[in-house]
């Protein structure tokens, strides 16, 4: 697996106030779309293309366009969704899966509960959106979920990650045979005794869409 931290000076400083306790929701929400847009140039370095041959205003020439079939972006529910404007605007014309996971509070194990992908991911590379990797598990079981649909290419993008789940996705992942690629924003310190990323930014998902 491939472990990439996006090192940029307006990475650290959006990052900076999305850990702020003090950033309201809506201000939370722009920063992140932010940060994604940011961290999305970072996770399709590798996109497929193909050449494409073009006319500009002086002369023919060739350029790239996207391979197919195009790529899938899946955003992991319900945290993941404040990341996926960030990351469609670098890849508008690539299609978009939904993977609904959550994890158990007592086991802090990934249990799913909704998926809207297709059912044959043959060839297709994937990016995955979740913006905290902590203990690993949500993001293990989704990356064995679309490479058992035949996913040959799976890119996850989160803001933040620990050390532990950087090791179990590691681990866990280590046994498929397909390009796996991390790109994160920073890596923190380490997990607290709740499973929770310190210093982190606390729960992505309540502070984008509030306590539910």
């Amino acid at each position: 697996m491939r472990v990439h931290v996006a090192d940029h000076p307006l990475i650290d400083h959006k990052l900076t106030y999305l850990r702020d306790r003090r950033t309201d929701t809506p201000t939370f929400r722009r920063l992140a779309d932010e940060l994604v847009t940011l961290l999305a140039y970072e996770a399709t370095r590798d996109v497929r293309t193909t050449p494409f041959d073009i006319d500009t205003p002086v002369a023919p020439t060739q350029g790239v366009h996207l391979a197919s079939p195009k790529p899938l972006v899946v955003p992991i529910l319900r945290a993941g969704l404040g990341m996926l404007d960030g990351m469609m605007r670098m890849l508008p014309t690539a299609e978009v899966g939904f993977l609904g996971m959550v994890r158990n509070e007592e086991t802090l194990e990934a249990q799913t509960y909704a998926n809207r992908l297709p059912e044959d991911l043959d060839k297709r590379q994937c990016y995955l959106l979740d913006p905290m990797l902590a203990t690993g598990g949500t993001l293990v079981a989704a990356i064995q979920y679309l490479h058992d649909l035949g996913a040959d290419d799976i890119t996850t993008t989160c803001l933040l990650a620990a050390p532990e789940g950087i090791e179990r996705l590691e681990r866990d992942t280590s046994h498929l045979n397909v390009p796996i690629t991390l790109v994160t924003g920073a890596v923190d310190e380490r997990l607290d005794e709740h499973g929770f990323i310190v210093p982190g930014l606390g729960d992505a998902g309540d502070r984008l869409y509030g306590v539910v």
